[in-house]
């Protein structure tokens, strides 16, 4: 059973190197367009849905695969850095920043990161280990844009 058009988001997830860096990628690009010509609410309200709709539906691929965190499923990774976009902010060093803390935290998995990812079952443990990524991302990156604007006010005064 392969997973949907949903699941795999617009089959990103079928990539056959890096399938969750792709998703990531293809993640940031319409992430960055909500926000740069809808709204920010737009976004929030989209990670909200597709969190609710990516549970769901994982609960019934796993139910009908047998198949748990299958890799092609990379609807979590869409969910994860949108939440890294949504708090850290739209320019293009942050959206870069998002980007890579939210990879590097959704594939080293530090702390309760790995704890979700391992210990809990079904959708929830499938999305939240990539929604708690996205929220580390998403501190991260917002941290070290407002470290880098101090460090030029200093030097430029």
């Amino acid at each position: 059973m392969r997973p949907n058009a949903f699941l795999t988001f617009c089959y990103s997830g079928l990539f056959p190197k890096a399938p969750g860096t792709a998703g990531t990628f293809l993640a940031v690009i319409l992430g960055v367009g909500i926000i740069r010509f809808i709204s920010m609410e737009t976004l929030v309200l989209l990670t909200i849905l597709f969190t609710l709709m990516g549970i769901r539906q994982i609960n019934a691929y796993e139910t009908h695969s047998g198949n748990h965190d299958d890799k092609r499923i990379v609807i979590d990774e869409v969910v994860g850095v949108w939440i890294a976009l949504i708090l850290s902010s739209a320019t293009l060093t942050q959206i870069v920043f998002s980007f890579l803390f939210f990879r590097l935290f959704d594939i080293w998995k530090p702390s309760v990161i790995g704890r979700i990812d391992r210990n809990i079952q079904g959708g929830i443990g499938v999305m939240g280990d990539d929604m708690l990524a996205g929220i580390f991302a998403g501190i991260c990156s917002a941290g070290v844009f407002q470290l880098i604007e101090m460090i030029e006010k200093t030097l430029l005064n």
